[in-house]
């Protein structure tokens, strides 16, 4: 059925559309491509909001998340909807995201907590949570195919790759030796300030700034973690007696990490080939 979706919302033969009527389609379109992009997050968010903190049948809330995102990621790859390229790198960022957790909600930093019983638990981080990280790639890699993504004016790899790592290793340093996020945000703004992205939200190509779409997507990611501390799944500090909006400030530091992600899925053999390097 999502295969048979995905012909329809691939189908880029020319319409005769004009005006409101083709501002109307193609908005349509593109929130039909955006939402089945997120096919993955919807379903994960969907089971964080319905699994109750109980957990159910004996089985703690957060190791019944684990299995649901396990059985997600193996339904989209044998459904042909990812495929073992793909599903490498988001294993990557399983991994990345792992670590950061449990740096984060070690003894000595303390940045936020996962306050409930699980069995699949370690150094105090539920096996879940690296898919809500693996989440992101696996959005940026379903929008890449659904909107037949090309990149325009990309930097040299090798800058796009130091940039990408030194905001990943600031999320460990800043509390250290200082917190370089806006000094990283100025570096990267420079080294995408002439990226465009190319994409089809129906049957002719639109282009938007790249930066844009890493700012657009670190706020959406925002909001699923305001939606995600308000169930309780987990929580910052200041959340601990009563809930309250994530600080703003995440948005920029979700920005910067949607940055490294999509650094890691620009080197995917067949995603590489539509990307086009700057040489000047």
């Amino acid at each position: 059925m999502t295969l048979a979706l995905d012909n329809v919302l691939l189908d880029d033969r020319p319409r005769q559309l004009a005006g409101w009527r083709r501002g109307g389609v193609e908005f349509l379109y593109f929130g039909f491509k955006e939402a089945r992009a997120c096919l993955f997050v919807g379903l994960f968010f969907a089971a964080m909001m319905l699994t109750p903190r109980a957990g159910l049948f004996g089985i703690p809330r957060y190791d019944l998340l684990l299995l649901v995102a396990l059985a997600i990621q193996l339904w989209m790859v044998r459904s042909g909807l990812e495929t073992m390229d793909e599903l490498k790198a988001i294993g990557l960022f399983h991994a990345i995201g792992f670590a950061l957790e449990a740096f984060k909600v070690s003894s000595a930093i303390q940045s936020w907590a996962y306050p409930d019983f699980a069995y699949t638990k370690v150094l105090g981080v539920p096996l879940f949570s690296g898919f809500m990280y693996a989440a992101i790639g696996s959005y940026i890699v379903q929008a890449w195919r659904l909107f037949d993504l090309r990149i325009r004016h990309h930097p040299p790899h090798w800058m796009a790759w130091t940039i990408a790592i030194l905001i990943y290793l600031n999320f460990f340093t800043h509390h250290y030796i200082g917190d370089y996020r806006w000094y990283l945000a100025a570096c990267a703004l420079g080294l995408y300030s002439r990226t465009t992205v190319v994409f089809r939200p129906l049957d002719r190509d639109r282009k938007m700034p790249l930066l844009l779409a890493f700012v657009l997507i670190g706020f959406f990611i925002w909001m699923a973690e305001n939606i995600g501390t308000f169930w309780g799944v987990w929580r910052y500090p200041n959340q601990l007696g009563a809930w309250s909006v994530v600080h703003v400030s995440k948005w920029s530091s979700w920005s910067l990490l949607v940055i490294m992600t999509f650094t890691i899925v620009a080197n995917l053999k067949h995603i590489k080939q539509k990307i086009h390097v700057a040489r000047a």
